[in-house]
């Protein structure tokens, strides 16, 4: 049997269920387990040697893995981060999968380049999105942060534009990658202003949990296309699981086991 594992400071079963789900349905004979660890270079160590095929990372561990692997795909070099290591009979090779699914969805959601896009936030998502949004085409961005040094740096690292908050701002690709919306203090809270859900054309939440978020759900009342962060763990999950078994899903199959994901 084959294991996959994923390393993270706070485990989730939502990546164990999605890929233990498509194990099953396509007959693989592998497994998929969450770990935590206090050791990274200890934990990698053991990804080489006892031939662990596929190895999800999640904070805090997607910059201080670099170090550790053998060899960076252009999707973790695009912005030094990790989310992926293969196993390669001891060779491993990094990648994101999280900037290969927001470029795809972009693209299957035929989103013009041509639109200004607003993306609020500063953190490690943000800048796999921002990287994905520039090699996707778009142009005219600009990164809304109210932390000053961190959305500044994240600017600038792309060439784009900062400000501290969205204001009378608009734009036609909105993009949330904050908490805003998910479950806690800000689950009530719509992550932009209502005249620019109004201005849009395409608005984006990377926050996958809930699937429907505040922004989504005032996005649809709006009348807007939306892209949800449901979608986005979903692909990110389907390319590591690409990646892990060379076998590709049905977008069914694909559904089938996000929604599986969830109920967990």
């Amino acid at each position: 049997m084959t294991l996959c594992i994923s390393l993270a400071a706070r485990p989730s079963n939502i990546g164990t269920r999605f890929h233990n789900y498509l194990y099953d349905e396509l007959g693989l004979n592998y497994i998929y387990k969450a770990f935590t660890t206090t050791d990274l270079p200890a934990a990698i160590g053991g990804v080489r040697a006892l031939g662990i095929r596929g190895c999800a990372i999640s904070m805090p561990f997607k910059e201080d893995v670099i170090a550790l692997v053998d060899r960076m795909d252009p999707s973790a070099t695009a912005i030094d981060s990790v989310n992926t290591i293969v196993n390669d009979d001891g060779v491993l090779t990094a990648y994101n999968t999280d900037y290969l699914a927001v470029a795809r969805l972009l693209a299957n959601h035929k989103v013009s380049t041509d639109h200004t896009v607003l993306v609020r936030g500063s953190g490690g998502m943000a800048k796999a999105v921002v990287a994905a949004v520039r090699d996707s085409g778009f142009r005219d961005v600009t990164v809304v942060a109210r932390n000053e040094e961190a959305g500044r740096a994240l600017a600038e690292l792309y060439g784009f534009a900062w400000q501290q908050e969205v204001g009378s701002s608009t734009a036609g690709l909105l993009i949330n990658v904050t908490p805003v919306g998910m479950a806690g203090p800000d689950a009530d809270e719509v992550s932009f202003p209502a005249a620019a859900i109004e201005a849009a054309s395409v608005v984006f939440d990377v926050v996958a949990l809930p699937s429907e978020t505040p922004l989504i759900r005032a996005a649809r009342a709006a009348g807007k296309p939306v892209i949800t962060g449901a979608e986005v763990i979903a692909l990110q999950a389907e390319e590591q699981f690409v990646l892990y078994t060379g076998v590709r899903p049905s977008a069914e199959q694909v559904a089938a086991a996000g929604e599986f994901s969830r109920q967990g």
